[in-house]
């Protein structure tokens, strides 16, 4: 997998200043703190893409009276 250079413009001071500290509590380079957060943001579904992928489920059919059976029935 090849890799890109990144570059973020008019970050506040007291934000590197933030994301410098937690990244040598955590013993690593900003770049590769940073790296590692945008690789996490990278990989959750965006709301759109949740419901995007819901819609192409089937729908499943249950009546109000199947909803209060189970209800009744998990009481017993």
């Amino acid at each position: 997998m090849a890799n890109t250079i990144l570059q973020v413009r008019d970050v506040p001071e007291s934000v590197v200043a933030r994301l410098r500290a937690r990244a040598k509590a955590q013993g690593v380079s900003l770049s590769a703190y940073v790296r590692d957060l945008l690789a996490a943001d990278a990989e959750q579904e965006t709301m759109d893409e949740v419901v995007a992928r819901i819609a192409t489920r089937v729908p499943v059919e249950v009546s109000d009276e199947d909803i209060i059976s189970a209800i009744h029935e998990g009481r017993r």
